[in-house]
């Protein structure tokens, strides 16, 4: 059912437009920066390298529900997405006998993803050379104990 209505004598609203996508010129110049950086010859999107660093005390209350990795280093697009690359490395529940206490992975209970555990400090910027993944330290994978014992 549409939502158009008809009112006076003019015609009928089909509720269409005479513009046709991707033809402004931001438009173009969008796509035209999107093919440069997706490009092949331009050897892979740009990453930064971050480092996250814990910074909560070791007796935080906060360390109970999340392990300490210590320093790790990643390659990522944003502060943001090193926190998802970092906690990505993470064992998640639905790997092992262990359920989630409150979504259908843990990858949102990471140490990693809280601020109050971890800093992000961004080492180098705009690099080509490196793909997106964890480059330096480790991250434990024994962050989620199975419900049944080996």
């Amino acid at each position: 059912m549409s939502n158009v209505s008809r009112t006076g004598k003019e015609e009928v609203n089909n509720a269409t437009s005479p513009t046709t996508f991707g033809r402004s010129v931001e438009s173009q110049a969008q796509m035209q920066d999107a093919a440069a950086e997706a490009s092949s010859e331009s050897g892979g999107e740009l990453l930064n390298i971050y480092r996250l660093e814990p910074i909560a005390r070791p007796d935080d209350p906060r360390w109970d529900n999340a392990h300490n990795h210590g320093a790790v280093v990643v390659a990522a697009r944003t502060p943001g997405d090193a926190r998802i690359v970092a906690a990505a490395r993470e064992l998640d529940f639905m790997e092992v006998d262990a359920a989630p206490a409150e979504d259908v992975t843990t990858a949102n209970a990471s140490a990693f993803r809280d601020d109050k555990l971890y800093t992000v400090i961004e080492i180098d910027r705009d690099r080509r050379d490196i793909k997106r993944g964890i480059l330096d330290g480790t991250v434990s994978v024994d962050t989620i104990r199975p419900v049944e014992q080996d």
